[in-house]
């Protein structure tokens, strides 16, 4: 049994759909119904910090993929994700299960050249304390033979009608509806953003891949691009001027006087103000995967997600 904690987000229902797509058994866990439907999926309601629902919900589980997100806010996440990771690893142990666990990468910190699983963790904002956390407890579990365990970290992500998705709500959805566009820090700096379809189809070969456990892996991201670059694709393939509007640090900061979510973002515009070149190589060549080129993503979500008006 394919066990999804944080079922309702974009990499989850990605995940879900490759799960149901070959024909795997899927039990969805959330505290809201989820809207898929298919003959193998099953819905639990679990609080993931409530530990006798978390582990009614997983019982039986042989796979536990953990794609939960928190409120953007440094404070709740100090709180929650120290008691979400301790109850998910203490029902994978009890199911003898093996755990996935979806990452991003702010525990890096600031990175002068590209981001691998190997990099140092040095995070240079709350939510990366918070993250490195996480992974450390995870992989000391790892290392002490006590948990099967496997982190799959991704950078941005786009793909998605999240409100989250900084490439989908600022750049695709402003072309579509031929509005000018707003770019997050330095357009002259590299950046990459993993296709959220990449993202699930990755999520489910770890899965099937057992010799692919106790380590990191970089999920598959095409190479990183310019700010310009991707406004000029973007633009290109909606038919409009590459316009746009620099969305600056001071600018984040005001917003956030009114916008608790926003000011959550603040401490981690340093990843749009520098370059920030996501590594996937170990993963594109264990499984001989070639991430979805962002013309051909870009192309995908405009005939799909976020249609010219």
């Amino acid at each position: 049994m394919h066990t999804i904690l944080g079922a309702g987000g974009p990499v989850a229902n990605a995940l879900t759909n490759e799960l149901v797509k070959n024909n795997e058994p899927v039990r969805l866990v959330s505290r809201r119904p989820v809207d898929i439907q298919g003959n193998n999926i099953t819905w639990r309601k679990a609080d993931l910090l409530n530990y006798e629902q978390v582990r009614e919900a997983t019982r039986g589980s042989s796979i536990i993929y953990l794609c939960a997100g928190l409120v953007y806010d440094a404070d709740i996440w100090r709180e929650q994700w120290p008691v979400i990771i301790k109850n998910v690893i203490n029902v994978t142990k009890e199911n003898n299960a093996r755990l996935i666990f979806f990452d991003n990468v702010y525990m890096y910190g600031l990175v002068n050249g590209p981001m691998k699983e190997d990099t140092p963790y040095n995070p240079v904002s709350e939510k990366g304390k918070v993250r490195a956390a996480i992974a450390n407890t995870i992989m000391n579990e790892v290392k002490a033979g006590t948990l099967n365990a496997t982190i799959a970290r991704a950078p941005d992500f786009y793909g998605t009608t999240s409100t989250n998705a900084f490439l989908d709500m600022m750049v695709l959805s402003k072309y579509a509806k031929k509005q000018t566009a707003q770019w997050m820090g330095d357009p002259d700096r590299l950046h990459n953003f993993i296709y959220i379809p990449d993202a699930g189809r990755a999520m489910y070969l770890l899965g099937q891949h057992p010799e692919s456990a106790n380590q990191i892996w970089h999920l598959p991201t095409s190479p990183a691009m310019t700010g310009h670059q991707f406004l000029e694709l973007a633009a290109r393939i909606y038919g409009v001027e590459p316009k746009f509007m620099r969305i600056r640090k001071v600018m984040l900061w005001i917003i956030g006087l009114f916008n608790k979510v926003i000011a959550g973002a603040v401490e981690m515009y340093y990843q749009n103000a520098n370059d920030y070149i996501f590594n996937s190589d170990k993963f594109e060549k264990a499984f001989k995967f070639k991430p979805t080129s962002y013309e051909d993503g870009i192309k995908e979500v405009s005939q799909t997600i976020y249609k010219p008006e």
